[in-house]
């Protein structure tokens, strides 16, 4: 369930049938309710329809009939009598449709009064009264002892001067959900999720999980083609900037490399002639300082090309046994180094790239911090790769500006007792080509920490492998 919210497919689903759920709520309650309104109206109008013909009756025939007539107009449930004063005082609850229905069946006389309230009875209310005990009975069974009714009272003047009194109570109908409905909203929510939706869903989220892989596989530096344009028009726009943004970057990398590689070409050009040159120097002194002035110009201009290409490196991505992979950096490495690698793991890189980063991180903690001790461990997103060693570390203000190419701790410049000062900035430039990073710390026991950080496959790339297929 927890996956099924956090993607976006998942969240438009579940948004789509709360929103149908909801829909059809309110229609059935309002279904219900309309349901109520006509059987009291229907009700309403029976009990007004049966006091008219009885004003009616009462009015045509001698008063020796009256009494007759009451009784048999009355019911358990309507009770009918006469009488000098009115029932209903007028003051409130007047029900204008029930006086329409009454006068109409009257003859629509104006100067005849009618009186009309209606109004809810409290919950707990008793039968009424008139009820036979049997009835009343079964009454309160059948509202499992709790009564809600609607009461009626109905007074018709008549033409000798006296007022029909009428008095009922019937009880709305209890709530009722009509299966059918609920059936109709599961077919409909099913209908337009699998024909609909769905499709909709797949052809917008297939595409945005497309540009994140590639966006994603672009920033740890792999090739990556340009992306069909899929989708509806927002999703095809933001498609066709992430293909121009990569046309731009691979461009700019490009050019960038040439330019780098050219110049390299050039400076290595002059300096062989150099170096031929100061071989034909004749005093000794002057010519081994000539060489070796030059041969450090050479090793400088080879570094410099060696960071260019560990930042725009067009080697292919592979996934490596990480334990394995380590145990072969550690066979071809001159000095051994101690390692960990019980527990290993599948990780995707450039294998030639990374091996030349770890090896310049190691052979770092070898030469300055009297060997190295390697292990590595894993969670969920990223690997980490530790490489420790029991040298005197580096002082806290200078952790971070060790990664500045060209900068050395040793002063000296000596070639024998430090490189050109571009081993870690080489290094963090090609682990952060695979979205990763190298950090420095000092150990509390003595010595220098580095941490390589490196990502592993991530479910968003499991989940746009299993889409694109």
């Amino acid at each position: 369930m927890p996956r099924l919210v956090d993607n976006l497919r998942g969240q438009l689903v579940l948004l789509i049938i709360a929103a149908l759920a909801v829909a059809q709520t309110i229609s059935l309650w309002l279904f219900v309710d309309e349901r109520g309104l006509a059987v009291r109206a229907a009700l309403g109008f029976e009990a007004a329809g049966r006091a008219a013909n009885v004003a009616l009756l009462l009015e045509e025939a001698p008063v020796s009939l009256h009494l007759a007539i009451l009784r048999a107009a009355n019911s358990p449930l309507v009770r009918f009598h006469v009488s000098e004063k009115s029932l209903v005082d007028h003051n409130s609850h007047a029900d204008r449709a029930i006086e329409a229905r009454v006068r109409s069946l009257l003859g629509f006389a104006r100067d005849r009064e009618i009186r009309v309230e209606l109004h809810e009875v409290e919950h707990g209310i008793l039968p009424m009264p008139h009820l036979v005990p049997e009835m009343a009975e079964m009454h309160l069974a059948m509202m499992r002892g709790e009564l809600s009714a609607i009461e009626m009272q109905l007074s018709i003047a008549l033409t000798d001067g006296q007022w029909l009194n009428v008095a009922t109570r019937f009880e709305p109908p209890p709530l009722q959900w009509p299966w059918i409905s609920i059936v109709s909203f599961g077919i409909t929510a099913a209908i337009i999720l699998i024909t609909t939706c769905w499709f909709l869903l797949t052809r917008l989220t297939r595409p945005l999980l497309r540009i994140s892989r590639a966006t994603d596989a672009l920033g740890r530096g792999e090739a990556v083609n340009p992306l069909p344009l899929n989708g509806p028009n927002e999703v095809r726009g933001l498609t066709q900037a992430f293909n121009r943004m990569q046309e731009r970057l691979t461009r700019f990398v490009t050019d960038r490399t040439q330019l780098i590689a050219a110049l390299g070409h050039d400076l290595r050009s002059p300096l062989t002639a150099m170096r031929v040159r100061a071989e034909m120097v004749d005093e000794d002194e002057t010519r081994e300082s000539l060489v070796a002035s030059i041969e450090e110009m050479q090793e400088m201009v080879d570094a410099t090309l060696a960071f260019a290409q560990g930042m725009a490196s067009a080697e292919a991505y592979a996934t490596v046994d990480l334990g394995a992979y380590l145990q072969r950096l550690q066979a071809d490495t001159i000095d051994d180094f101690t390692m960990n690698t019980a527990n290993s793991t599948n990780v995707r890189l450039r294998p030639q790239s990374v091996r030349r980063a770890l090896r310049n991180i190691i052979e770092n903690a070898q030469r300055y911090g009297g060997g190295a001790e390697v292990t590595f461990g894993y969670d969920a997103e990223h690997v980490q790769i530790r490489v420790a060693d029991n040298g005197p570390g580096i002082p806290e203000a200078e952790l971070e500006q060790v990664f500045e190419p060209f900068f050395r701790l040793e002063k000296s410049r000596s070639r024998e007792t430090g490189g050109t000062g571009l081993g870690l900035s080489i290094a963090r430039t090609i682990i952060r080509g695979h979205g990763g990073d190298v950090a420095l710390s000092n150990r509390a026991e003595g010595g220098l920490l580095v941490i390589v950080t490196l990502p592993l496959e991530t479910e968003l790339d499991q989940l746009a492998s299993s889409i694109s297929r």
